[in-house]
């Protein structure tokens, strides 16, 4: 689980920022908030990130989706770190960009941090915490020497320093470690890697359930919730068909061929899916059915469908994938309300929150300008996020939980529309 997150001196954001999954002393739906025994904390299961077009929610997810990359990729020797900084102050173009983490896995609470410029990484630290103590794992400094201040048998490790001899200045020690089959800190890594999903509006999610039907629960339960979802859609389904019935371009297959991994898919357009297993290729078409009039099924494309429609199909796998009381997965998806009513939208929040409860161990996080979700009936105080420009047109970033006087009883949409936490547009009066 994500406790907390900080970045400094990236893309929209100056000054350091920090974004918290630590849940207040509210009370309100509290039932439904992971209780974390071994540290005396509580984290929520969801949070909602709200602003004005260009205050920086877009540019939040953007950095935690660089992080996990730089984190889970070997970068190539020579190459150059792709951080976006801060362009409207020179003097920050040659200062570190800074990232830090504070997670939960396996019930135990790491922070990470990392520091990089365009061509070094100049700081990585990793510090284990126990519920009263805390612990650095290792430490590197701008030389890249790597330390290991806590531990004597880490320190003693003559692999981990022969390891840390070989990281080159554009990776980290982190990823590094784990290249090379030494599994110290493949938790955290590992977190980073299967539990860390950050999505966009764009975002080509899991068709699995379409493709193979592997997992038939959730086929099944997709199928059930769609049905039930006012689309007039009553099955989802992935058919197979063969290249030259849709007449797919054989200079396109021959690319796809070579570049596709054994044992992956990909989504061509929005309604065909390339398989590759054992070598060869397969075809499917994605398609939805409908009722006629006299009760019969009708196939469609799935492209006809709405773009409304196909946020929502695109968005169940992850809505699933979160429901399910062992998941461990934490969600960033920007935009989450892209192109959806706003009752579908509340649907889905609620279908998740009946699986949220004090052992659940998964989160949704997402960007949205839906006020009518900002609603203490559905959301907590402490879920509720502002992000703004202040006058240097840098994001910040603050919780409703901070303003004292914002009563569980109160009306917080009309609040924040008239201006009273920020997060809205300042339009001038247009003329011709």
């Amino acid at each position: 689980m994500l406790i907390k997150f900080t970045v400094e001196n990236w893309e929209s954001v100056r000054e350091p920022i920090t974004f918290s999954m630590i849940a207040t002393k509210e009370k309100q739906h509290s039932e439904r908030v992971p209780i974390i025994k071994k540290y005396g904390f509580r984290l929520l299961p969801i949070a909602a990130i709200y602003g004005a077009n260009a205050a920086g929610k877009t540019k939040i997810c953007n950095a935690i989706r660089f992080a996990r990359d730089f984190i889970t990729t070997i970068t190539q020797p020579e190459s150059l770190i792709r951080r976006l900084v801060f362009k409207l102050d020179k003097k920050l173009e040659h200062e570190p960009t800074r990232f830090s983490f504070q997670i939960l896995v396996n019930e135990i609470c790491y922070e990470f941090s990392f520091a990089v410029t365009s061509k070094k990484v100049v700081e990585e630290k990793l510090i284990k915490f126990g519920p009263y103590s805390q612990k650095v794992l290792y430490e590197r400094d701008s030389n890249g020497k790597v330390t290991f201040p806590d531990d004597p048998s880490l320190s003693q490790d003559q692999r981990l320093k022969f390891i840390a001899e070989g990281t080159r200045d554009n990776q980290l020690f982190l990823t590094k470690t784990v290249d090379q089959k030494k599994d110290d800190f493949s938790p955290v890594h590992d977190w980073f890697k299967h539990n860390l999903i950050v999505l966009g509006p764009k975002s080509n999610l899991s068709w699995g359930f379409l493709i193979n039907k592997e997992d038939t629960s959730t086929y099944s339960m997709i199928n059930n919730i769609i049905s039930e979802l006012d689309t007039g859609i009553t099955q989802l389904d992935g058919i197979e068909v063969t290249f030259e019935s849709i007449q797919f371009p054989e200079e396109l297959k021959a690319k796809v061929s070579e570049d596709l991994p054994d044992g992956a898919d990909v989504l061509i357009g929005r309604n065909f899916v390339i398989s590759k297993r054992n070598g060869e290729l397969s075809l499917k078409k994605l398609v939805s059915y409908h009722k006629t009039k006299d009760g019969n099924d009708i196939q469609f494309d799935l492209a006809q469908e709405s773009e409304g429609t196909l946020r929502m199909i695109e968005l169940l796998p992850a809505i699933i994938d979160l429901s399910n009381d062992k998941s461990s997965k934490t969600y960033i998806i920007d935009e989450f309300d892209h192109s959806m009513h706003t009752m579908l939208i509340r649907s889905l929040l609620e279908y998740y929150f009946q699986t949220c409860s004090s052992s659940s161990r998964s989160q949704l996080i997402f960007t949205t300008h839906n006020v009518t979700l900002m609603d203490q009936k559905l959301l907590r105080r402490d879920e509720l996020w502002i992000t703004e420009r202040n006058t240097n047109s840098a994001t910040q970033l603050f919780s409703l939980s901070e303003y004292k006087d914002t009563r569980n009883d109160k009306d917080i949409r009309k609040s924040y529309l008239r201006g009273s936490f920020g997060g809205i547009p300042k339009i001038l009066l247009l003329s011709h």
